[in-house]
């Protein structure tokens, strides 16, 4: 479209010529004026048409960038803010101008929307200082561009010095070995919640196929043998061969013993671990009829955890009961007691273990209760009135002709 003045010059010669054409009085002077003035008007229309024309223009739709930030070592950035701009002259980062500054999440992340179109420098600072960039993001009317930036590249890498990229390959190799040693820890984790899942469903087979996976590949974890022990002794626990049961005994007990000596090798030995190896280390001793390890194995848990020492000592009178050695059990049902006088089931567990070593009067024909047996029982009933074994307790007690209480009630607190 012509300038408005183009058109006032063509309109005018219009009517000169049209003027020239014919007698002036075809016209007349008045008629001229009113073609002028038409002719003026329509002047005025075509230029308020051109004024007009640039209000129906449109502003080309902004684009949006988004990607992420790699460094140097292949991980991604946790800091630091991508930065758009068109200023290609600014050497310094502070004289620089930025027409659009995006934040960076801590998965390295970024995402800009409402960029104009245009061709852009991404800049990736970190504290208002530029770490890296990428040269011509050119972004178009409604892009959805994706746009990263990773440093591992060799361009970016050849402007690091020597001593940078020696520690970035030092990084790299130590973060690939702790990827691998996370696997592997993952795939124990796994093996072990699975042979625990399993020995609840006394299924102690798989358990200890399962651990012993598990120890091959990792043989330096404690908490990997004591499963593996606990997997053994419930599977010799169902074993009916007694062939079998004794090397399967054998084997829990090599197990515990060595979840002990990793344990203990390690820089921070676990407590908790200990005791429960001690622990699984007296019953696989009681099984297989050694007392006297059994019993040491029991003190050595409770000096590991002294606040479970009373539930140590307990577990070492029941497993030595149940093994026929009265002696030790009714010895570890003092430890028991003398740790937590309140625990009922310890005093029937010294009872149940001393009874044995009744006698009978020659005289009298009755039976005589050995020291300590009936003050036991006794004891249970004074806790325990209604436990579960109170109606067996007072059955043996009526046995030796004692007086039977037939309402007990725990003695007061003094």
């Amino acid at each position: 479209m012509q300038p408005a003045g183009a058109i006032d010059a063509r309109l005018g010669e219009a009517f000169r010529v049209e003027y020239k054409n014919g007698p002036a009085d075809r016209i007349g002077s008045s008629g001229a004026e009113k073609l002028m003035k038409k002719l003026t008007s329509l002047s005025m229309a075509a230029l308020a048409m051109a004024m007009a024309t640039p209000a129906f223009s449109q502003a080309p739709a902004p684009g949006s960038v988004h990607g992420s930030i790699q460094n140097a070592a292949g991980q991604p950035v946790k800091e630091g803010a991508v930065k758009f701009s068109t200023d290609r002259t600014s050497t310094k980062d502070a004289e620089r101008k930025y027409q659009y500054t995006f934040p960076v999440d801590a998965t390295g992340n970024y995402k800009g929307d409402g960029i104009a179109p245009g061709d852009y420098v991404l800049f990736y600072q970190v504290n208002d200082k530029t770490v890296d960039y990428v040269e011509h993001v050119v972004v178009k009317p409604g892009d959805n561009l994706t746009v990263n930036d990773d440093m591992t590249r060799e361009e970016f890498l050849k402007t690091m010095t020597p001593e940078q990229r020696k520690q970035i390959e030092e990084f790299k190799k130590k973060n690939a070995e702790l990827m691998n040693v996370n696997k592997t820890v993952g795939n124990l984790n796994a093996l072990l919640t699975k042979a625990r899942d399993e020995e609840k469903a006394n299924n102690f087979d798989a358990a200890v196929t399962d651990m012993q996976q598990a120890t091959s590949q990792k043989p330096d974890e404690a908490i990997l043998w004591l499963e593996l022990g606990n997997a053994q002794l419930g599977q010799a626990g169902a074993e009916k061969d007694s062939s079998k049961k004794t090397t399967e005994i054998n084997d829990a007990t090599n197990s515990y013993q060595k979840a002990i000596d990793t344990n203990t090798a390690s820089k921070k030995p676990n407590p908790s671990f200990a005791g429960a190896a001690y622990n699984g280390l007296g019953q696989a001793y009681g099984k297989a009829n050694k007392p006297k390890e059994a019993s040491d194995a029991y003190d050595k848990a409770a000096q590991a955890e002294p606040a479970k020492g009373g539930m140590y000592y307990f577990n070492a009178a029941v497993t030595l009961k149940n093994a026929g050695n009265s002696d030790e059990a009714a010895a570890m049902a003092d430890k028991a007691i003398a740790a937590d006088p309140t625990k009922a089931d310890a005093y029937y567990i010294k009872g149940a273990s001393l009874i044995g070593k009744s006698t009978v009067d020659p005289k009298s024909q009755k039976i005589i209760p050995p020291p300590g047996c009936i003050e036991a029982y006794s004891k249970y009933l004074d806790l325990q009135p209604n436990g579960r074994f109170a109606p067996e307790v007072k059955e043996i007690m009526a046995g030796f002709d004692e007086k039977v209480i037939t309402s007990y009630k725990a003695s007061k607190k003094k």
